[in-house]
């Protein structure tokens, strides 16, 4: 942009000499530089076009706005390089193998909190204040299940029935604990005039709300705040039993939000002297709060998760079914698992086992990407699989075939999907390929 600048009126002699002035100096400085070079060669470290740009500029602009004008949102740039199919995940026996090497001659941090005579000062602790009409819940880093396992083996078990359940299992559901109170003797001999999770409920309360009964139950719970307990309806059964004087249950917790899931009236409510059967029932938990730090590693708890993959270390916060967790996690079975799987089934059912995992292994070796980790599209269609196992004689009909897969699908050794293309049901394994082909290996020549 031209620069702006004023003049004033000058003598015409005195202008005459002043341009010859200029002249001279411009023929001077034309001798210095040679006939190539331009003005802005003077600048250094800059070219033409940038001297100029620079020259034209108005307004410059800042950090600020710089950052915002060379991040404006549009198409996200992704990549195909997938880290779980660049580097393939360990086997669980592998990955049990390098912790355990990588753990050798390390000792393990041992709070004074579980040493023998601390632990029989908090079990009696522990055991007075469910006496006086109180629940437990006990929270802080690290394991908790073998220490209340030990309560429940050393000091309930002496005092009335115990039962224990695992909320941390993904197909863990509160009728799975109801089922388990009734399969107790005195429960046992009842009649069960109806199944459902409510009145299963309250004929157990009403059992131990009886004048003549004397005897107690202790449930052990671990994990309390799991996804499959997290359910208004198991919150409420839960709620009405915890609140029965003959009812004790000890809880743990991990999620640093779980006091958010009651009220303060469920959890400080106090159980009443005499356990009653109205037909209104009072509902609460009655916690004391118990810190029981083990630092110990939730190696039980995280059993059902393939900690040798990245995707599948976590449940995804909600309880999945074992279709869909096999076939978002490749990796979702072990070759031990599959092993003792097969392993109790009959030749039929090992035969239409190979049968697909030859298809599966056959499917992969003629894609192209064989290291996709969405096995669906190596599946197999179940009318396919019905017209060959019918050929091979290992089912003559829809209902025998149905009945040998339905073990492996309560397994998750063979999963299925609806196929929204109108080609029906396709099934599939949901292993990778090494894994599938070394379980073929191990089983007996048919």
């Amino acid at each position: 942009m031209p620069r702006i600048s004023s003049f004033a009126a000058e003598d015409p002699e005195q202008t005459t000499e002043e341009e010859d002035v200029e002249e001279q100096s411009e023929d001077s400085e034309s001798e210095d530089v040679p006939n190539d070079a331009t003005p802005s060669s003077r600048h250094k470290g800059k070219g033409r076009a940038a001297y100029q740009a620079e020259e034209s500029k108005i307004i410059v602009q800042t950090a600020f706005d710089a950052y915002f004008t060379y991040n404006k949102p549009g198409r996200v740039q992704t990549s195909s390089n997938v880290y779980s199919q660049l580097v393939l995940p360990l086997s669980v026996e592998g990955y049990a193998d390098a912790i355990g090497s990588s753990s050798k001659g390390v000792q393990p941090i041992e709070p004074t909190i579980l040493q023998k005579g601390n632990l029989d000062t908090i079990f009696s602790r522990y055991m007075c204040e469910l006496n006086e009409g109180f629940n437990i819940i006990c929270y802080g880093l690290g394991s908790k299940r073998r220490i209340l396992n030990q309560f429940a083996t050393n000091n309930c078990s002496k005092r009335g029935h115990v039962v224990i359940a695992n909320g941390f299992q993904p197909d863990f559901n509160i009728k799975d604990l109801l089922n388990s109170i009734e399969n107790i003797p005195p429960i046992q001999n009842l009649e069960l005039p109806s199944t459902s999770v409510e009145k299963q409920a309250r004929r157990i309360h009403d059992f131990f709300a009886g004048p003549s009964q004397k005897a107690h139950i202790y449930i052990v719970v671990h994990n309390i705040d799991a996804a499959p307990l997290r359910a208004a309806k198991a919150k409420s059964i839960l709620a009405m039993l915890a609140n029965n004087p003959r009812i004790h249950i000890i809880a743990s917790i991990d999620h640093i939000n779980a006091p958010l899931l009651w009220s303060s009236s469920e959890m400080f409510s106090r159980k009443s002297a005499e356990a009653t059967n109205h037909s209104t029932l009072s509902r609460g938990f009655a916690w004391l709060w118990h810190d029981l730090t083990t630092l110990a590693s939730y190696d039980f708890e995280l059993t059902f998760a393939d900690r040798s993959s990245l995707s599948g270390a976590h449940t995804g916060g909600a309880r999945r079914k074992t279709d869909a967790l096999a076939a978002q996690n490749t990796t979702a079975m072990s070759e031990t698992a599959a092993s003792h799987i097969l392993a109790s089934v009959t030749q039929k059912a090992q035969k239409l086992f190979k049968l697909l995992a030859n298809n599966q292994l056959t499917a992969i070796e003629g894609a192209e990407d064989s290291a996709s980790s969405d096995l669906q599209q190596f599946g197999m269609g179940y009318d396919v699989l019905f017209s060959e196992a019918r050929d091979n004689f290992i089912a003559t009909n829809d209902a025998a075939l149905r009945q040998l897969l339905g073990e492996f699908r309560d397994h998750g050794l063979i999963v299925s999907a609806q196929v929204s293309t109108g080609s029906g049901e396709v099934l599939w394994i949901p292993m990778r390929k090494e894994r599938l082909a070394n379980v073929l290996q191990s089983l007996p020549p048919s």
